[in-house]
């Protein structure tokens, strides 16, 4: 090879396809899933091993950078280069010699030489070389220790305060195991479709919904039988229910407020019925768009959409619904353990933020239902700023009230004398329901 000739582009695998997504997450602001998904279908030839190491490899050093960072810097007086592709690499590198055990050192080192060689050179290949070797003679990390070190403390202590400290780490990811939050997928059956095929019909029963599926994570779920048929939707169980602890009846007329791509919206549409009031809301009038492709794959009756920032006025919307559901904007705490990018963009004004704009939303959408019609607020936040102190400021215009959705049996006290709850939580950890973090509270507008 001549002088200064860049080594051969090397064929995909794991570590190279890990490196590509975490350079479009760490710098490109992409979500993780997201191009996670697209990377793996670009390379078809990765074997399933790889796919799983691949992606343990991104969530992996999502969780813990800071962590790694920092040791790698231990080993870097002058610093760490700024050059994306090559921090990868060590990233990538440098999880595998610190955390996992089933990967030589060695093995991890030399991939990531190789690779910012061929990327960078051979000048800067000899400092990933001395910074990864120095670092492999040191000691390694324990799961936990790095997680907690990669977030923020502020957050940290706020989780801690609402949630315990044991949650708090469950919804980190430190609870141990590979970093790949969840080996199955949830989805949702849609009517008794599912029966026609036997892969959906011998799935594993969900853990808190009642139509809820867990199905081995990986391959295109889109490409399986009986999704054009519409007989599932893919759906985390938890988003699933809050959906349903609305308690829509056939016949009644319901708003779903913050619809996004309308996941819960075509619930909604199952439950009340095809001749029902059915709205969806919402700021991005793009993600309403998606939502009508979806009901005609289900076979569903469309809702009636309208994009409107419910933060500042409720233009377009009707009045008069027996039900709404607020989904509110929030942090997402509750979703670390599948989506910890999150923890790139978090700041300590978010919360209270949020929690502001989740008040002026679900105070404009309560006016819309009728006098004790029922609203059940909703957030995939975990922080009491979030959740229940939001409710607590509304109690001017909406009155706590028992759920009265059959579906939630099992995970609240049904109403009766005397009891009766008006709040949940789920959560991921040992003790939890195996599902993301959320909190709903059921309400009556006064």
């Amino acid at each position: 090879m001549a002088k200064g000739e860049r080594a051969p582009r090397e064929a995909p695998d794991a570590r190279s396809v890990a490196a590509r997504v975490l350079e479009r997450v760490l710098y490109g602001g992409a979500f993780a899933a997201a191009a996670l998904d697209v990377e793996i279908r670009r390379t078809p030839q990765l074997e399933a091993r790889d796919r799983g190491l691949a992606t343990e490899l991104v969530y992996g050093v999502l969780r813990t950078r800071r962590a790694l960072i920092a040791r790698l810097e231990a080993h870097a007086p002058r610093g760490l280069p700024d050059d994306a592709r090559v921090r990868t690499h060590l990233l990538v590198a440098a999880y595998q010699v610190l955390l996992l055990d089933r990967v030589p050192p060695h093995a991890a080192v030399d991939a990531a030489v190789r690779a910012v060689k061929s990327a960078r050179g051979e000048k800067m290949s000899g400092f990933a070389n001395a910074v990864l070797r120095k670092l492999a003679a040191g000691e390694k990390l324990t799961r936990e220790q790095a997680v907690l070190e990669n977030a923020p403390s502020w957050l940290v202590d706020e989780l801690t305060a609402s949630v315990g400290a044991d949650e708090a780490r469950a919804l980190l990811g430190a609870g141990g195991g590979a970093t790949d939050p969840e080996p199955t997928v949830a989805i949702r059956l849609v009517g008794n479709r599912y029966e026609r095929f036997e892969w959906l019909s011998s799935a594993a029963k969900g853990r808190v919904s009642p139509i809820a599926r867990l199905v081995p994570r990986g391959g295109n779920l889109s490409r399986r039988e009986g999704y054009a048929e519409g007989a599932f939707v893919v759906q985390e169980e938890g988003a699933q229910v809050v959906a349903l602890a609305l308690g829509a009846r056939p016949g009644d007329s319901v708003l779903d407020a913050c619809a996004g791509r309308g996941q819960k919206t075509t619930l909604l549409r199952e439950r009340v019925g095809p001749g029902a009031r059915l709205w969806a809301a919402d700021l991005y009038a793009e993600k309403l768009a998606a939502q009508g492709a979806e009901m005609k794959r289900l076979g569903l009756v469309p809702a009636k959409t309208v994009a409107v920032d419910l933060g500042v006025g409720t233009a377009g919307l009707p009045r008069g619904f027996d039900r709404v559901l607020v989904d509110a904007p929030c942090t997402g705490t509750g979703t670390l353990r599948r989506r910890p990018e999150i923890l790139l963009r978090l700041v300590p004004e978010d919360p209270p933020r949020l929690a502001a704009l989740s008040e002026a939303i679900l105070r404009r959408a309560a006016g819309l239902a009728r006098p004790g019609g029922r609203v059940v607020f909703a957030v995939c936040s975990v922080l009491r700023a979030e959740c229940e102190a939001v409710v607590e400021r509304v109690s001017d215009i909406l009155a706590p009230a028992p759920f009265d959705a059959p579906e939630l049996e099992g995970l609240v006290r049904g109403p009766g004398p005397g009891q009766g709850e008006t709040e949940l939580r789920l959560s991921p950890g040992r003790h939890g329901h195996g599902t993301d973090g959320f909190y709903m509270k059921s309400m009556v507008r006064r």
